[in-house]
C-alpha cells in the first residue's frame, strides 16, 4: 500500500510541477541536458555535429545574466523548443568572460573572452548558428549563417531555430527571417502568440 501511495504521489507531483528550468553550474552558467561538454575545439565540434546530422550552435552566456535566466526558466524548458533543439542542434556553451581555451574554426586558440571579442559578442545571451561546411580560414563570426542577439519569447526563438535548421537563409526570394517570422506569427494560434 505504501508503495502504491508513493507512486501516486510521485505521479501527482510530476504532473503538477512546472517545467524544469536549467541548473546552474559551478561557473554560474545555466546547464541543460542538450548542451554539450566539449574541449571547445570548434573544428572537432562541427565535425561531430555533422556526424550526428545536427547543426552546430554556440551559446554565449555570463554569470548573473538576467536575460539568460529568463530564457532558461521561461523559454528553453518549453518542450516544443527544447525537443527541437535536442533533435536538431549540437549546442556548445561559452562564457562571455571565461578563460577556457577555445579553438576557432580558423585554427586560432584563444580564451572564451578573447573569442567573444574577436567574434563581436557584446552581450548575453547571444546565439551563433553555424553552417555544416565552413571554408578554410574562416572564423566563427565569418562563417555564422545567423546570430540571435538577446532574449526572445518562445515563438521568436523557435522560429529562429527552425529558420536556420531549414536553411531558409539560402533560399532566394523575399522571405528573410523577419518575413518568415511574421508569417509564422499569423499561422500560429491565429496570431495569438509571438
Amino acid at each position: 500500500m505504501r508503495a502504491l501511495i508513493a507512486v501516486a504521489t510521485a505521479a501527482t507531483l510530476a504532473v503538477a510541477s512546472p517545467l524544469l528550468a536549467a541548473t546552474l553550474g559551478d561557473d554560474g552558467l545555466h546547464k541543460t541536458d542538450w548542451m554539450r561538454d566539449t574541449f571547445k575545439d570548434l573544428r572537432e565540434d562541427l565535425a561531430e555535429a555533422n556526424a550526428e546530422g545536427k547543426r552546430l550552435v554556440i551559446f554565449f552566456e555570463q554569470r548573473g545574466c538576467v536575460y539568460c535566466t529568463k530564457m532558461h526558466e521561461e523559454v528553453f524548458p518549453e518542450p516544443v523548443l527544447s525537443d527541437y533543439i535536442e533533435e536538431n542542434y549540437f549546442v556548445v556553451q561559452m562564457n562571455l568572460h571565461g578563460d577556457t581555451e577555445v579553438t576557432d574554426l580558423d585554427g586560432e586558440a584563444l580564451s572564451e573572452k578573447a573569442a567573444a571579442r574577436k567574434w563581436g559578442i557584446l552581450f548575453t545571451p547571444t546565439i551563433l548558428f553555424l553552417p555544416e561546411e565552413v571554408p578554410e580560414g574562416q572564423s566563427v563570426s565569418q562563417a555564422a549563417v545567423s546570430v540571435m542577439p538577446g532574449a526572445f519569447a518562445l515563438g521568436t526563438t523557435l522560429d529562429m531555430f527552425t529558420w536556420v535548421n531549414e536553411k531558409r537563409y539560402e533560399l532566394d526570394g523575399d522571405e528573410d527571417f523577419q518575413r518568415y517570422h511574421a508569417r509564422m506569427i499569423q499561422e500560429r494560434d491565429n496570431g495569438k502568440t509571438d
